[in-house]
């Protein structure tokens, strides 16, 4: 039985939309995993004042017969084709793929942390999520529109006509 994830994308080097566009096909490309919802993209600054170009991020739904963790190493091989380096916390990079949700399991383990830790502080990862489904609730009990509600402001702009192209996926 599938379950339904929620990952929040982001990239702010090179050709961000183009990054974002390419990680979604090969999430979908994934054995057991299919794309069935994208939000639209949307920029934010970046995070603890890092000097540093604006991101690009989305969030995506898919359902996956994947466990947890070889969801998060597919998700880690993905950026790592796609140039991805961890040298700094928060700092740049070309793509950064973060399990937000994980079916209705709450999980703490060693390299996972689901719900994600930092989702309440972070607009960009809430809106998009809100824009694809707004009556979600989290695994440990906290309402999307709650968070949505108590999240410190930032500064967002949606991407004018940004919505993925999610043909040869199926959507839901």
């Amino acid at each position: 039985m599938p379950s339904r994830c929620h990952i929040a994308l982001g990239s702010n080097l090179g050709p961000s939309v183009d990054h974002l566009h390419a990680a979604i096909r090969a999430i979908h490309g994934l054995g057991g995993t299919r794309v069935i919802a994208s939000s639209s993209l949307y920029t934010s600054p970046p995070m603890a004042g890092m000097k540093q170009p604006d991101y690009t991020n989305a969030v995506i739904a898919i359902d996956t017969t994947l466990d947890a963790l070889e969801l998060l190493d597919a998700l880690q091989e993905i950026e790592q084709a796609q140039g991805r380096e961890r040298h700094l916390r928060w700092g740049a990079r070309t793509l950064d793929l973060d399990i937000i949700s994980y079916g209705h399991q709450c999980l703490n383990l060693p390299r996972l942390t689901v719900p994600h830790y930092g989702v309440a502080e972070r607009a960009f990862v809430l809106l998009p999520l809100f824009e694809i489904a707004p009556h979600y609730q989290f695994a440990d009990g906290r309402q999307l529109t709650s968070l949505l509600a108590a999240c410190p402001p930032q500064s967002l702009t949606q991407v004018p006509d940004s919505i993925p192209d999610l043909s040869g996926t199926s959507q839901a």
